[in-house]
């Protein structure tokens, strides 16, 4: 399998977006190099608006060039997009529900030597608190190119959450439809445990699921990249017959992936839960692979945690 970063991908899509629309914008605040969407400037460098290390004034250009009828893909790094802008996305842009990208990179643990000043582990928790905000986050190269496509023909607000590290690819299949709003089936396993990852736990949780099956334990897999809106429609045909469901996301178990899962199992399909993330702490300094393995997200971790859970 091929190893590319989702934000390289994000690039690349931008940069072929902007070729065929000429309404397509992007707007950067001094990361070009680093979010990519240099790849844009490489195109169409008129529609490329860097506006310096200010992302709040990144949020408001974004808005008003949205009022113009341009669809601007606005990004930063997410610990910038969702805490520093935060006011902005929420009064300038979720308020007006404007057509506005927010395409934050470098999200999560695997930002790696950054440390936790620049690990974003709560933007999932504050923009899905938006009213009328969509979240998504895509596991791997092809996911997030379908991904950048459909959310530049969606109209409304999206926050697309992208990460640092390559990750291997996922979804090869030639048939592979990206649609928001829906999961995708990874594995079919024993209806038993249900696993539910986003990003790229997604990859780590495929290394668990091969381990564990060496034990005779075959859980099922399903991607969530849209988390909000969730598909409640998959994650209940498939937890009704589940003895426990596994989330699984590099981000706070507070406010994700796992309590937008938790919030529609209560309502519809109560089932034992086991929330993998971060625990309520904030990242460090490290390495990426010694950093999932120290707050647990590794797959040699997530092995360790559904066989305690399956005693």
């Amino acid at each position: 399998m091929g190893k590319i970063a989702t934000r390289e991908a994000y690039g690349k899509a931008l940069a072929a977006l902007a070729l065929e629309n000429e309404n397509v914008v992007a707007v950067d605040a001094d990361l070009a190099g680093s979010t990519k969407t240099i790849e844009l400037k490489k195109v169409a460098p008129e529609r490329h608006f860097d506006v310096g290390i200010a992302e709040a004034n990144m949020i408001g250009v974004s808005a008003g060039l949205s009022c113009n009828g341009k669809i601007p893909f606005c990004s930063t790094f997410a610990v910038f997009a969702s805490g520093r802008a935060y006011d902005q996305v929420r009064n300038s842009v979720g308020y007006g529900h404007l057509n506005v990208k927010i395409c934050a990179t470098h999200a999560g643990l695997t930002v790696g030597e950054d440390g936790a000043t620049h690990q974003a582990l709560e933007d999932i928790a504050l923009m899905r608190a938006i009213p009328g905000m969509t979240v998504i986050q895509p596991c791997d190269g092809r996911e997030t190119t379908e991904c950048i496509k459909a959310v530049a023909e969606y109209e409304g607000p999206v926050y697309v959450r992208l990460g640092r590290s390559a990750v291997e690819d996922v979804n090869t299949s030639d048939d592979y439809h990206f649609e928001i709003g829906k999961g995708v089936l990874i594995h079919q396993g024993e209806q038993d445990i249900l696993m539910i990852a986003t990003g790229m736990m997604v990859q780590e949780s495929l290394k668990a699921i091969a381990e564990l099956q060496k034990q005779g334990i075959n859980p099922t897999l399903i991607n969530i990249h849209t988390i909000k809106p969730l598909d409640e429609e998959m994650i209940l045909q498939y937890a009704q017959n589940a003895k426990y469901v596994v989330t699984l996301e590099e981000h706070n178990v507070i406010g994700g992936l796992g309590g937008a899962v938790s919030e529609c199992l209560s309502k519809h399909c109560p089932r034992k839960q086991l929330f993998i993330g971060t625990q309520d702490t904030f990242g460090e300094s490290g390495k990426p692979a010694l950093l999932l393995e120290k707050y647990g997200l590794s797959a040699n971790k997530i092995v360790e945690k559904v066989l305690e859970n399956c005693k």
